[in-house]
């Protein structure tokens, strides 16, 4: 079993809030993590519980024993009102663990999202830290002390960290070994989890168009978000796109990272940017299974973006620091992937697959930096074996390997 990063988080949400959601897609661990805490524990996959539930909200809730955990929540909506009217009777901090595998408090059933009286954690697959045991090692809150010295390189080759990225971060993947036993679980994964999961969130009246637009936009994992583009590659009105691309965020398969935007200049793009939340299934889904294929991949670049997109999303969700995230682009073409901003201190990350680097590689880093009147620390993930300097007198720059990730 891995120890996961959320952990301690969860605990003190507890303690502090008299009920508390964990959500993320499914198969991530939440229910591993929740049975844990040894409470009573009801899942709504289970149909008598469902049909309890929906009928009676009010009188199934008062006949539980408290705490208590209910497990895919996003199955009754229609309860969390019924749990408001309970704390409010009775405020017992930690006396309600929800879980959920869509956004429950984004959904049109959902009738109350328990202001004021819930605390939401996001829990994400296991980041390579978690499955290397490391869990309270946070890279982002390390990035914000400044201390490049305090990373430590790991001894991983450059082999298995792709091996790594292909493989993704879902715990039951971690224990397949077999290329055609991942591909199997992939697509079981896809057809028994994420079809089920759409159809809760909203109404999805053709699933093999679904299904299309989902293979169609893993290959603009990395990509500005085009409507137009997306409606003509694949015969769906913008009106439908809009509706599969919010339903995909509510499952948590996909992420549209907005635009970072300051007033260091004021041609920036505005465009969202797209992400897929899990490496293993852009490459399952773009029908790479092994480092030889990813290396020769026209892909290659947009599968490590995203794998450290992922890495970063997980480490920001149980840091400290908790900054923001963006992607900046300016009409002349100036690209950073990513912007961590957290007061007037801002990290600009790079990605690069290349197992080498160079000054110019930071060329968009460095007028980011001139140009802007916050500090800014630099950084390019690379595929390399050390860490570099490449600062000057005024701003401080390092190229990191991806192995410090490990």
């Amino acid at each position: 079993m891995f120890k996961r990063s959320v952990d301690e988080i969860l605990k003190e949400a507890l303690k502090i809030s008299p009920s508390v959601l964990i959500s993320g897609a499914r198969q991530v661990g939440k229910s591993t993590l929740c049975l844990d805490l040894k409470s009573d524990y009801r899942v709504f996959d289970n149909l008598n519980e469902r049909e309890s539930a929906f009928n009676d909200p009010l009188g199934y809730i008062a006949s539980l024993p408290k705490p208590i955990i209910l497990d895919e929540i996003q199955k009754i909506p229609q309860l969390m009102e019924a749990i408001k009217i309970d704390i409010d009777k009775d405020r017992i901090n930690g006396n309600f663990l929800l879980t959920g595998s869509a956004n429950i408090l984004d959904m049109k059933a959902c009738k109350d999202t328990l202001s004021g009286r819930i605390i939401e954690i996001k829990m994400h697959p296991l980041s390579q830290k978690e499955i290397r045991n490391k869990s309270k090692e946070n890279i982002v809150d390390m990035l914000f002390k400044d201390d490049i010295s305090k990373f430590k390189i790991n001894n991983i080759s450059s082999n298995a960290i792709l091996e790594s990225i292909i493989q993704g971060g879902y715990p039951e993947i971690q224990k397949i070994s077999a290329i055609r036993g991942r591909g199997l679980w992939f697509d079981s994964y896809i057809s028994t989890y994420v079809e089920r999961d759409i159809r809760d969130v909203g109404e999805l009246r053709d699933i093999s168009a679904f299904i299309r637009f989902f293979n169609i936009i893993a290959p603009r994992s990395c990509g500005l978000i085009n409507k137009s583009d997306l409606a003509n590659d694949t015969a769906i009105s913008e009106a439908t796109i809009n509706n599969y691309l919010s339903m995909l965020e509510m499952i948590y398969q996909i992420s549209l990272l907005k635009a970072y935007n300051s007033n260091i200049s004021k041609r920036f793009i505005k465009s969202q940017k797209l992400f897929m939340n899990d490496s293993g299934i852009l490459c399952h889904l773009l029908g790479i299974t092994n480092a030889k294929e990813l290396l020769s991949s026209t892909k290659k670049g947009d599968i490590c973006e995203t794998f450290i997109y992922s890495e970063l999303l997980k480490h920001i969700s149980y840091s400290l620091t908790l900054p923001k995230i963006y992607h900046y682009r300016t009409n002349d073409k100036k690209e950073i992937d990513f912007i961590l901003e957290k007061g007037d201190k801002i990290i600009a990350i790079e990605v690069k697959s290349s197992q080498s680097i160079t000054l110019n590689t930071f060329k968009h880093i460095i007028d980011f930096q001139n140009k802007s009147s916050s500090e800014v620390l630099g950084i390019v993930f690379y595929n390399g074996k050390t860490i570099l300097p490449f600062g000057d007198e005024n701003h401080k720059r390092f190229a990191l390997p991806f192995n410090i990730l490990f």
